[in-house]
């Protein structure tokens, strides 16, 4: 199935007469790992069973709402669910983590978008996640392993408290790391340390992996350089629409100009520019700040 087909096949479709939303998806599961990071759990057999490791969905919460890109954190196809793992850090995210819990709907999920992981057995891979890029790492982690792959995963957080999903990840993972900026558990370091631990034990890694905030994944794609291992990152630019018409998720890689939404959103690490990638991703940091600050103090009127 085209991925244009699959996304007309599962957006969301306009109000019923009565007001109601006739494909709304209802949350079955929230969880919340910290302050500002929750899970969300959707019920939706199809998606579910078109999802593949490294594609996204665009949702909104409600009818006003933003268009915003979630990477699929975890699917199971049995069960029919979507898993998403959110950091409550603009505008949107902050109106989810107050208004979506169990049995309340999103108005629309569109996806699963963007090309899937290329999955095979590459003798050695290293998944590596950075704060909340640990969630959408894990299905391929899981992926790699019932590929016939060994797998190593490293994982970092700012501290003990932070850390989600060691247990599923321990479940599929042939090593596991845990690196934390304090030494609270795990090594104490960045997951940098966690890959250049992983090399010298493993020479014979034949890829790595990684997902977190651009600078995290700079310095991964750098770690691996000297030693030519195969390094692929998941980018996460400005995007609205995700079918590459906007062409807000433009990134450099090489000497070409990608749109993350199509052509990614994995791309070749050793290739791509990632001081254009942060220079697009703060083009509309202003404009976010009033956003939030607008709907906080709308919030604390109605209290």
């Amino acid at each position: 199935m085209s991925l244009r087909k699959n996304r007309e096949l599962h957006e969301s479709n306009p109000s019923t007469p009565e007001g109601h939303h006739a494909s709304a998806i209802e949350i079955i599961r929230r969880e919340d790992f910290s302050d500002i990071t929750y899970l969300l759990e959707i019920r939706h057999p199809m998606m579910a069973k078109a999802a593949r490791p490294g594609q996204f969905v665009i949702v909104m919460s409600h009818e006003n709402g933003e268009r915003i890109p979630l990477t699929i954190a975890d699917f199971d196809r049995e069960q029919g669910t979507i898993t998403f793992v959110i950091q409550a850090v603009g505008k949107t995210t902050k109106e989810m983590q107050r208004d979506c819990r169990a049995g309340t709907e999103l108005i629309s999920v569109t996806g699963p978008m963007g090309k899937p992981s290329l999955i095979r057995n590459v003798g050695k891979v290293v998944c590596v996640g950075g704060g909340l890029g640990v969630a959408p790492v894990f299905p391929l982690v899981r992926a790699y392993r019932e590929a016939g792959a060994y797998v190593i995963g490293v994982v970092g957080f700012r501290n003990k408290d932070l850390v989600f999903w060691d247990d599923k990840f321990l479940q599929y993972c042939d090593e596991f790391i845990i690196c934390t900026d304090d030494g609270s558990t795990g090594i104490k370091g960045r997951v940098t340390d966690g890959i250049e631990l992983a090399i010298e034990k493993h020479p014979d890694i034949q890829e790595v992996l990684a997902i977190g905030p651009p600078i995290m994944m700079q310095a991964c794609a750098e770690t691996t350089r000297p030693y030519g291992i195969k390094t692929t990152v998941s980018l996460n630019p400005v995007m609205v629409d995700g079918t590459g018409m906007c062409g807000g998720c433009r990134v450099k890689v090489g000497d070409k100009m990608k749109f993350a939404c199509v052509d990614g959103p994995e791309f070749d690490g050793h290739e791509v520019d990632f001081a254009d990638l942060m220079n697009r991703l703060g083009r509309f940091s202003k404009e976010e700040k009033i956003a939030v600050e607008k709907w906080t103090e709308s919030c604390k009127a109605r209290i």
